[in-house]
């Protein structure tokens, strides 16, 4: 018996969308979800605050050896700003550390919303909770202290102003990974001149997945009362986090080669180098990622052979 098959759980591969509620951490999650599925292996594909709502893709089983590649993926998100107060955390479980009177209408969101469209250096707010020797940036910026700002290169494909509602502002926001939606808010609040925070926050899209095959932990935890079928019903394909690469289907000795390391011919001679393609069997098997090198297709990460069912 392989080492892979005595480990405690289920040896079940497929990614649950869940839609994480609020106040839940997106470790509980994780942990939850692995629990109902019995699973011997689960990761997630870049957490959510607790405070927000929304898509967590929870791998299982061997589809946690290509969860990387929705940490690398475009988000979008859908999130609700309270103008006039600024927090510590920049949302609404933070300390209010500024109060200014608003007078902000649609129109004049309008015009700085285009100021934060593009690829930009992204900073925390100066009352961010986020650290400098030791203590949170907050202490310094209220004793008026310059510390070094550390900033992260990202890209803000699109900001949709869903609405204008009082001092509440809705927004469909669409950006690269590592954007801090809370410090957009920050920064947008500055520019309107009063300041904002974090109010909601929901996760709409990551990559290509959308909210139509999200599931609730309330439906899974239904679906495990009924069994081991019923929740992997919920199970979406491990190639579902790969989004759009090129898929190549193999004959069985090459698919062999593949799964023991070995490259394997592409049908095309214009392949670029480093591009990656999915690979599939004769029975639209899922067998991982390759590579091309050379006009070959060499295996990146694959699907075990224990798992691979054949």
């Amino acid at each position: 018996m392989s080492k892979a098959r005595r480990r405690k759980g289920r040896a079940v591969t497929g990614v649950v969308i869940l839609n994480k509620p609020q106040g839940m951490s997106s470790n509980h999650a994780l942990q939850h979800v692995k629990r109902l599925y019995n699973a011997q292996k689960a990761g997630h594909t870049g957490a959510l605050d607790p405070l927000a709502t929304g898509i967590l893709p929870i791998c299982l089983g061997e589809a946690t050896k290509f969860s990387q590649y929705l940490l690398d993926a475009d988000k979008a998100y859908r999130v609700e700003a309270l103008l006039g107060v600024r927090t510590t955390t920049s949302d609404a479980e933070g300390e209010v550390v500024e109060e200014k009177p608003v007078s902000v209408d649609a129109q004049h969101v309008s015009e700085v919303i285009p100021d934060f469209i593009g690829k930009q250096a992204q900073s925390p707010s100066i009352y961010s909770a986020l650290k400098h020797e030791g203590r949170p940036l907050y202490y310094y910026a209220r004793r008026g202290i310059e510390v070094p700002k550390k900033t992260r290169e990202i890209t803000i494909h699109s900001i949709e102003l869903l609405g204008v509602e009082g001092n509440k502002v809705a927004l469909q926001v669409s950006c690269s990974k590592g954007t801090y939606i809370r410090t957009l808010v920050d920064d947008l609040g500055q520019a309107l001149g009063c300041g904002a925070h974090v109010s909601s926050l929901h996760r709409n899209a990551v990559a290509d997945i959308n909210e139509s095959t999200m599931v609730t932990p309330e439906q899974l935890e239904e679906a495990a009362e009924q069994g081991e079928s019923a929740l992997d019903n919920f199970l979406q394909p491990a190639d579902l986090l790969l989004g759009e690469l090129p898929k190549i289907t193999v004959t069985q000795a090459q698919m062999r080669d593949f799964l023991h390391g070995q490259p394997i011919p592409l049908p095309i001679s214009d392949a670029h180098e480093a591009e990656e393609w999915r690979v599939f069997n004769e029975q639209s098997q899922f067998l991982g990622v390759g590579r091309v090198k050379n006009l070959e297709l060499w295996p990146r990460r694959v699907i075990a052979l224990e798992y691979a069912d054949l």
